[in-house]
């Protein structure tokens, strides 16, 4: 299989939220981020658009019974960016989630504008 996409981190808040898991649960992060870097359709269950923002989507992970959702958004067609993570106790995403990532995913792109 060839590389189809790279991951890369914004900031620190997706690397704090990663270090922060137990082994298994990392585990089964890097087993979804392979998927991700390597095929070429991923299945809905692992990444999917989050409906009412402006591009930005959101990984799932599961262990157990936890449920793990980590926010990004392409950049260049097969560019990854990572900005949170969290672990989700509810059957809603909370709202200052969301709004940490709309507003990463601003910064990130403010400062690709900046750096030309």
């Amino acid at each position: 299989m060839k590389a189809e996409r790279k991951i890369i981190f914004h900031k620190s808040y997706f690397i704090d939220f990663y270090s922060s898991q137990p082994a298994k649960v990392q585990e089964k992060i890097e087993y979804v981020f392979h998927m991700i870097r390597s095929v070429d359709k991923v299945p809905k269950k692992f990444l999917d658009h989050l409906t009412g923002t402006d591009g930005l989507y959101e990984i799932r992970v599961e262990h157990g019974s936890n449920i793990f959702r980590m926010f990004c958004c392409f950049d260049r067609g097969n560019l990854v960016v990572l900005f949170n993570g969290f672990q989700k106790k509810s059957q809603k995403t909370p709202k200052q989630e969301i709004e940490l990532a709309t507003r990463l995913q601003r910064e990130y792109f403010a400062s690709k504008k900046d750096k030309k």
